[in-house]
């Protein structure tokens, strides 16, 4: 065995991050906290990394990796993203492989071959491939430069990611103690991060906590009326072409969606657990490979998707948890550039994760845990205040004023004095004896003549009929806010009926006045009647740029067709944007625009010069 291994395209010999950063990955400076967690892991110590998606997480273990002698293991969770993820390297001149269950055994031979004679600079593994004894005996015999575990908050067992393959993880320190190790995710709050900490055995590891906001992101949310046509307007007003992610909670919704998706002339593919596993692996295949796909998905997928340009994320159900919705949310804009997060949700999503986790077989403590979580993603969803600062307040960060970049901060939302209306509903609540659930209460305020009102004898009660000059919805958006501010609670255990707490006790007497959001009376506001430049998709390629722009796409496209890989392994769209303002016309032109380094400029570089000569004339005649 040799403890050397060639040079890839661009030489890292020197072992200095800022050559590896310009020469390799084409870029001119660190962000944030990522030369200092490099020179931590370049050193040899142990790091644990919270950085939001997007934020440049990966950065942090390649370019040491590189730095230092040997090859950098990379436990990722999720062995279909591997190969993308291997490709996107291989482009930037970096030798890296994947070791999974895809590969036949002489090619896995021909890998761990290269491992042994030093040839690899980064190897990715799943969990449960490194935790063989075999892997362990075989890495043990090759020279590591360190150890990255990627979506490290699947060692939580709180967490809606957990993966009991990532709790024998701790092995690393114990067989490979001189080798150093970093642990990285983009979502933990401080319970979490302690978990991690303390179940990788990481304790004496540095923490570096960056900021979780991510500004490109618009945060949007609004309560469901006809969520069908409101996806549909969304998608034809802002989002035509554009790749996205939909996700439902359930699997039926999740088909009937992207068949309905489709019929309206969407490239919409669906994707959750029950699908056979070679269909899940062609529809993520086709997501991140073509351009405008809208993937149509629960919660199965979507953690490490590595596809910078997904310009949407729309929840059509209430996630359970801040945590589940900012990781999912994070998935959109990880290029940079303006992306939309838009939620939908109802007192009916409330009902249905409270009985979900009502019925669970976890134990009392997790159920108050989850229900805690839940109710912080409620508020979140009704409170009138800037969105942005409540989500990074969860995470204990503190943002110095009102961000102008979500639906509250865009368009404050109107209030209402809505005690006279509480005490209504309160009042039906409590007169039909706190056994019904929020449809049969609004049909006893508004004098609904159903068999049900008339069975229970609800139509002699005092409240029949007192609201009825309001609609169902305005009810139910009624239920649904006192609901989360804690003036009436839903009892999963008996038939999601609705009751009083003590909170209620002085609105009902007329000592507290109580201001919810002014109910929507009609669908909401196309998002181009009002002020969204912020949040706008992306900045508009002018008329007279149009046909470059148009060819500098074609040409990614049909490269990084014949090479097999998605056209962002090849260049991501900001790169070509530089590319089409900067029009460069030489190769130290070429290389000066982010995103471009050595390696990338010897494979692309002459057919997108010779793309931009074609169109030099058209540029600079007078």
């Amino acid at each position: 065995m040799t403890e050397s291994h060639p040079a890839p395209a661009t030489s890292n010999s020197a072992g200095n991050p800022h050559f590896i950063l310009e020469h390799t990955f084409g870029y001119t400076g660190f962000r944030g906290d990522q030369e200092a967690i490099i020179n931590t892991l370049v050193a040899g110590d142990d790091a644990l990394v919270l950085m939001p998606t997007g934020g440049g997480k990966s950065l942090c273990y390649q370019i040491p990796a590189l730095a230092r002698p040997g090859c950098g293991i990379v436990i990722s969770p999720l062995i279909a993203l591997m190969q993308d993820q291997v490709e996107a390297l291989r482009a930037a001149g970096v030798a890296a492989a994947f070791l999974n269950s895809s590969l036949g055994y002489d090619e896995a031979q021909q890998i761990e071959g290269r491992l042994l004679r030093g040839e690899l600079e980064l190897l990715y593994l799943a969990p449960e491939r490194l935790l063989q004894p075999r892997t362990l005996d075989l890495l043990a015999r090759a020279k590591i430069s360190l150890f990255a575990i990627d979506e490290a908050h699947c060692v939580s067992q709180w967490g809606h990611d957990f993966r009991a393959d990532y709790l024998q993880l701790s092995c690393l320190h114990q067989r490979f103690p001189e080798v150093p190790r970093v642990a990285l995710t983009a979502t933990a709050d401080q319970r979490t991060r302690r978990e991690i900490a303390q179940r990788l055995d990481l304790a004496n590891a540095r923490h570096f906590v960056s900021s979780f906001d991510r500004p490109n992101i618009q945060y949007r949310i609004a309560p469901k009326n006809n969520p069908k046509r409101q996806l549909l307007q969304f998608l034809n007003n802002e989002q035509q072409g554009h790749a996205g992610v939909v996700y439902c909670l359930s699997r039926s919704k999740v088909e009937s969606t992207a068949d309905w998706l489709q019929q309206q002339g969407f490239n919409a593919l669906p994707y959750h657990a029950g699908l056979p596993a070679h269909v899940r692996a062609e529809h993520q295949r086709r997501f991140l490979r073509e351009e405008g796909v809208i993937m149509v998905a629960t919660i199965a997928f979507g953690m490490g998707i590595d596809k910078p340009d997904v310009r949407f994320v729309a929840h059509l159900d209430l996630p359970k948890s801040i945590e589940a919705y900012y990781q999912e949310t994070g998935r959109a804009g990880r290029d940079g550039e303006p992306a939309i997060a838009l939620l939908l949700y109802g007192l009916e999503d409330v009902v249905k994760l409270s009985q979900m986790g009502a019925t669970s077989e976890c134990s009392e403590e997790h159920k108050r845990q989850e229900r805690q979580r839940l109710d912080a993603m409620l508020g979140l969803c009704e409170i009138t205040s800037c969105r942005r600062r409540a989500l990074l307040r969860y995470f204990e960060e503190e943002l110095a004023a009102d961000c102008g970049n979500c639906d509250t901060c865009l368009e404050t939302p109107a209030t209402w004095d809505a005690s006279e209306a509480a005490r209504k509903l309160m009042s039906a609540v409590y007169r039909t004896g706190q056994r019904f659930g929020a449809a049969h209460v609004i049909d006893v305020l508004r004098g609904a003549d159903t068999e049900k009102v008339r069975q229970f004898g609800h139509d002699r009660n005092s409240t029949y009929g007192i609201g009825a000059d309001m609609s169902a919805n305005e009810w139910r958006a009624i239920a649904r806010q006192l609901v989360v501010r804690g003036y009436l609670r839903v009892n999963a255990e008996a038939f999601n009926a609705l009751q009083l707490t003590e909170q209620c006790r002085p609105v009902l007497r007329g000592e507290e006045t109580l201001l919810l959001r002014t109910l929507p009376k009609s669908a909401p506001a196309k998002a181009s009647g009002r002020d969204v430049s912020a949040g706008a998709p992306r900045a508009e390629i002018s008329a007279e740029d149009q046909p470059l722009w148009d060819a500098l796409r074609a040409l990614r496209k049909s490269l990084a067709e014949e090479r097999g890989v998605p056209p962002y392994v090849v260049f991501h769209d900001a790169t070509l944007r530089e590319m089409l303002s900067a029009r460069p016309r030489n190769r130290d032109e070429m290389l000066a625009i982010s995103g471009i380094g050595d390696s990338k400029l010897t494979k692309f570089g002459e057919p997108f010069l010779a793309l931009l000569q074609e169109f030099e004339p058209a540029c600079t005649d007078v």
